[in-house]
């Protein structure tokens, strides 16, 4: 009660709702009787996309750590502290980090250690550290650990030189060295912590993480990022493939798209405005990070590129599997594009036909699909290195798949293009 109460009298809370940094709410149309130890009832804003930290690029857990971090600072300005620092407790909206958890927020004891400050480190430091220092793919160990990345594994991970970095040296090695000497101290007497920090050592505290993230770098680097420019279209097969694709979402109906290996956002670009909101998934952390960079403030609005491999796509996660959503849950989009994938699902990934149509059903109510036939250089490509047993992989082969899941209202070769693009919807 004391805690909402500051939350409000202090003006902490329409403060950050004011300033974009945390999610808005409103007072909820019930009765206090039905709820009687509740000193308010809020209905937050609902928010259309969700999405989790391990889909997160580099940039994306970046930027929600710096938010975090100007969050504990707002708050410490009014005598208040967040209770925790959960990457969970961050959703993108409109292209930018908000606080989505009202509740965070508790009265502070000034002489007090920050009691987030592990869950910090573990959320964002140590993740940041990995990706920057390490790959890319370290990232997704956030799966694994969805309660933070233990500072112990971090460390043990970590190359020797990030000691003489002074800040990962004090909020990563000499932090997790802390809690090895605390684990075998054990709690004091009293149950009381050990530590008191002064307002100013707070502070400090707060500038050298901030200082330490800011500092943390990561250029994208790899093959899949100038895929997207190694195709084999000559320019009037590239607009005849924008047109077509442009045509068809807009006949599509859609408000929210899926763009399945969006790599580095070329159509999801097409796919966006007209109050479009389109999921850019690609399984390659570096394209996706490249996406991300190279959108304004105006497309980050519309736009959310997210690191998924669709052949191994993000699973239920937590307690009976239902703390974190999977990706099938999270849907169906009203449409999915799916352009220049399905030869790396069914020959790179050995995906039958079938079973890549019955996803897709499942994923969206309408597809945009690309066929990719064997004779195309890409698909040659793939076809190098391994035996052809692929057999159905034709254009009836995938039109025979695809009927069984999807009604076909219209289907276009690309001009100047061994390549064929479908508009599906769903049937059922």
């Amino acid at each position: 009660m004391a805690d909402w109460a500051a939350f409000e009298e202090r003006g902490l809370h329409r403060g950050l709702i004011a300033d974009g940094l945390l999610v808005e709410d409103e007072a909820a149309a019930v009765e206090l009787a039905t709820a009687p130890d509740a000193v308010a009832v809020i209905r937050p804003r609902e928010l259309e996309l969700i999405s989790y930290p391990y889909e997160w690029c580099f940039s994306q857990l970046r930027e929600s750590a710096l938010l975090t971090l100007e969050l504990q600072r707002r708050a410490l300005a009014v005598g208040m502290r967040l209770k925790d620092a959960s990457a969970y407790n961050v959703q993108f909206d409109d292209g930018r980090p908000i606080l989505i958890d009202s509740l965070s927020f508790e009265v502070a004891d000034p002489t007090e250690a920050w009691p987030a400050y592990r869950q910090f480190c573990e959320h964002f430091l140590a993740p940041l550290a990995l990706i920057a220092y390490r790959d890319a793919r370290c990232g997704l160990m956030l799966r694994d650990f969805i309660d933070g990345i233990p500072l112990d594994l971090a460390t043990a991970l970590l190359p020797w030189r990030t000691r003489l970095r002074p800040g990962l040296l004090a909020h990563l090695h000499a932090h997790a060295g802390a809690q090895r000497r605390g684990l075998a101290a054990g709690p004091a007497r009293d149950g009381s912590s050990r530590r008191r920090m002064t307002k100013l050592g707070h502070e400090a505290l707060l500038d050298s993480l901030r200082r330490t993230v800011e500092s943390l770098r990561w250029k994208p680097r790899g093959a899949w990022i100038e895929y997207g420019t190694q195709t084999s279209y000559t320019p009037a097969a590239a607009d005849a493939k924008r047109s077509a694709v442009e045509r068809m979402v807009g006949s599509s109906a859609a408000r929210v798209v899926w763009d399945l290996g969006a790599n580095v956002g070329t159509y999801s670009g097409v796919a966006a405005g007209e109050g479009r909101k389109v999921l850019a998934f690609d399984r390659d952390a570096g394209s996706v990070e490249r996406h991300w960079r190279t959108l304004t403030a105006d497309a980050r609005a519309s736009v959310l590129p997210l690191v998924m491999d669709l052949a191994n796509p993000s699973p239920g996660l937590g307690w009976a599997l239902e703390e974190r959503r999977s990706l099938l849950d999270r849907g169906p989009a009203d449409l999915i594009m799916a352009l220049a994938l399905v030869h790396h699902l069914a020959i790179g990934n050995n995906v039958p036909l079938p079973m890549i149509a019955s996803l897709f059903a499942r994923l969206g109510r309408r597809a945009i699909v690309e066929f990719v036939p064997k004779e195309d250089p890409m698909t040659q490509r793939l076809l190098a290195a391994r035996p052809d047993i692929f057999p159905d992989y034709t254009l009836d082969g995938f039109r025979a798949a695809f009927a069984r899941h999807f009604r076909i209202h219209e289907e276009t070769p690309i001009r100047e293009s061994l390549r064929w693009l479908f508009l599906l919807e769903r049937r059922g």
